[in-house]
């Protein structure tokens, strides 16, 4: 028997339902446009939208690897993990690997538990590209998250369909789409008890915030606000374009001209200015920091310099104006008590 449009020989044949048609075609058109070379990593957890991505990218793209995270948060998480990776070889994948990580507590449970995933993942995956199985409904909820951060409009572009080495071909296919593939598929995804502890802002979202926005706006919510992502983006890939030109024309190679980021664009000169703070060694800029070296360009009192991360034990790093020119330079720090 021949095997189906995109459907790749010796792979698992799969009905052609609704929803495995959907999740087959986010695939097929993400792997169009990435055009990746050879085989690549899954990201399983064992839920329903990694299951569903395993499924449809071993017949649409041939060789997968599965990557299998054990946060060892919850006792038997290693069955968990261990299913799931039987799960993977059930479906056609190549090889399935459990990594076990530990979780720290920085930042949280969400934000260290998220740390050491993608750390396992980038150190397993050999050189290959990594898909993973964020869907429509996750870019609704980040959109969100960065809304309340108030950082501008990097902050809700939301997850983007490819920034090497990670791939998300499901942002245009709902919740509700992967989970009836796995119904189609007679596969029982696990549950996991962390996606509906109230004690998570983003379970809260979920659960409570977007069905009220559902209710109370008439619906289209979650689509809506993963279209918006999707235009701020694309504006935001031109913005960067012109900053990029901006910082080429402002620079000598260690410091900026003053004159020439004052005559540009407020987008543009901020963007400019991130971008060579964070190859001068800049770490977790904040709205804050860019404002006020900013300031020393458009709004110059002979104010001092600007701390903005990314410093070293004895000193830290300072953008300033000196002679008309933006530097950026580690100074030291005073030392405390009689040294002072």
């Amino acid at each position: 028997m021949r095997s189906a449009p995109g459907e790749r020989a010796g792979a698992r044949r799969l009905p052609e339902t609704p929803a495995v048609l959907a999740v087959r075609q986010a695939v097929r058109s993400w792997a169009e446009w990435c055009a990746p070379a050879g085989a690549v990593a899954v990201a399983l957890s064992g839920g329903a939208d990694s299951l569903a991505l395993t499924a449809a990218a071993v017949v649409e793209l041939g060789t997968v690897d599965a990557l299998v995270v054990d946060h060892q948060l919850q006792a038997g998480s290693d069955a968990v993990a261990a299913d799931a990776a039987s799960a993977a070889l059930a479906l056609g994948c190549r090889s399935a690997r459990v990594l076990a990580v530990q979780v720290g507590r920085d930042g949280g449970v969400e934000a260290a538990a998220r740390q050491a995933r993608y750390a396992a993942l980038d150190d397993a995956r050999d050189g290959l590209p990594v898909l993973l199985g964020h869907t429509l409904d996750d870019q609704a909820e980040t959109v969100l998250l960065g809304l309340a951060r108030g950082s501008g409009g990097r902050s809700i572009q939301g997850m983007a369909e490819w920034a090497e080495p990670w791939g998300r071909p499901l942002l245009e296919v709902r919740r509700a789409q992967t989970r009836q593939l796995c119904v189609d598929l007679g596969l029982a995804p696990h549950e996991d008890p962390h996606n509906t502890a109230p004690e998570f802002t983003r379970v809260r979202l979920r659960t409570e915030v977007l069905p009220l926005l559902e209710e109370v706006l008439g619906g289209g919510v979650a689509p809506a606000l993963a279209r918006t992502a999707a235009q701020l983006r694309d504006d935001g890939a031109v913005l960067d374009a012109l900053a990029e030109e901006l910082l080429h024309t402002a620079s000598d190679g260690a410091t900026l001209s003053i004159e020439t980021l004052a005559t540009a664009p407020q987008a543009l000169r901020r963007r400019a200015i991130r971008s060579w703070l964070l190859t001068g060694g800049a770490k977790a800029l904040t709205g804050k920091h860019l404002r006020a070296v900013d300031e020393l360009i458009t709004e110059w009192r002979g104010q001092g310099g600007v701390a903005v991360g990314g410093g070293q034990p004895d000193s830290r790093l300072v953008a300033a104006r000196e002679h008309g020119r933006l530097t950026l330079r580690h100074e030291r720090q005073a030392r405390s008590g009689s040294e002072a």
